[in-house]
């Protein structure tokens, strides 16, 4: 359903999980082990791994709070993209990127998810991008020392709760458990997101993903 119709191809785009900022994350390594396991998974059917890395005052360029988590290795050939504000569109050249790689439907994972995760999604949607978050691979610190106070969890659940709905006149929103993102294989037959499952109809089996599933009335796939 993208906007670029001439740009079929899926992405993975892994957002700032660096030292520093996962450091006190929720759920960090469970999280990252989602995270990696996306990586492994898109490696494999060739789909592009985008890793994202910000830099500013506070996470200097070139520290060790900076680099990325050990459990994460960039391998030679996958573009990462600079950043300095929290879209990760922002004075980058990710749109090239994207555009280079025809690209046109995201799957988006990482760190921190009222941060850099938020303004990113909104940025993909906005331009024209379908950006599916990864629900259980993406995370934040704890926000209850704010007003109002929040925790970490409720934070990422708030996200993943309104993202799943998020649409425009040529672009999609939506979720993804880790464990539903089948990479190179079955888009939905109704709104060709890349996260098909089959699933049991009365005319016989048929690919779609969750959303759409809950639409038409089905159960478990």
């Amino acid at each position: 359903m993208s906007a670029f119709k001439d740009r079929p191809n899926i992405a993975l785009i892994v957002i700032d999980v660096q030292n520093d900022v996962v450091a006190k994350a929720f759920k960090r390594n469970q999280v990252i082990s989602n995270i990696a396991q996306l990586v492994s998974d898109a490696r494999s059917q060739q789909v592009p791994v985008v890793w994202v890395q910000h830099s500013d005052d506070e996470l200097v360029k070139d520290t060790l709070g900076w680099e990325y988590v050990a459990e994460l290795q960039r391998v030679q050939g996958e573009p990462v993209i600079h950043k300095s504000f929290g879209d990760s569109f922002e004075d980058t050249d990710l749109e090239n990127v994207l555009s280079g790689l025809k690209v046109g439907k995201l799957i988006v994972c990482g760190a921190q998810t009222d941060a850099c995760i938020r303004s990113t999604l909104h940025g993909a949607i906005v331009r024209g991008y379908d950006a599916t978050l990864v629900s259980d691979a993406h995370s934040t610190d704890d926000c209850t020392y704010s007003e109002p106070p929040v925790s970490a969890e409720q934070v990422i659940a708030h996200t993943n709760f309104y993202w799943n709905w998020q649409r425009t006149s040529s672009a999609r929103g939506g979720t993804s458990l880790t464990v539903d993102v089948k990479f190179g294989e079955h888009v939905c037959y109704s709104c060709e997101s890349p996260l098909a499952t089959p699933w049991n109809t009365a005319e016989g089996t048929a690919w779609l993903c969750r959303e759409c599933a809950n639409l038409n009335g089905l159960g478990c796939p």
